[in-house]
């Protein structure tokens, strides 16, 4: 019984009834608020902030974004591979290395 409550799964599901527990709880307790004028405004040490208008592209940065989850998930497979660096592994990193090739291939 006290192995299958060290189980992942099950520690993930009791940390997030107690989690919620705790949200409900706490929401009880604490202070409601007022709405002000300036709630939602963006605080700059007291300076009015002017909007900005500068629209970011985003187009560079999802081609980041994969290949820093690629490495990732490969380093934990990698590192998780009991024999060490086995014919596996090496082929997993063959894939890899050729799929990077393929993202920034212009």
């Amino acid at each position: 019984m006290a192995t299958i409550l060290l189980a992942p799964p099950v520690v993930f599901l009791i940390y997030l009834a107690l989690s919620g527990l705790i949200s409900v709880f706490s929401k009880r307790l604490a202070a409601s608020g007022k709405d002000a004028p300036g709630k939602m405004k963006s605080y700059a040490c007291g300076e009015d902030m002017l909007e900005n208008r500068a629209q970011p592209d985003y187009s560079q940065f999802f081609q980041f974004a994969f290949f820093f989850t690629i490495m990732h998930v490969v380093v934990l497979v990698v590192a998780t591979d009991p024999a060490g660096i086995s014919l596996m592994s090496g082929l997993y990193l063959t894939v890899t290395v050729l799929a990077l090739f393929m993202l920034f291939r212009r």
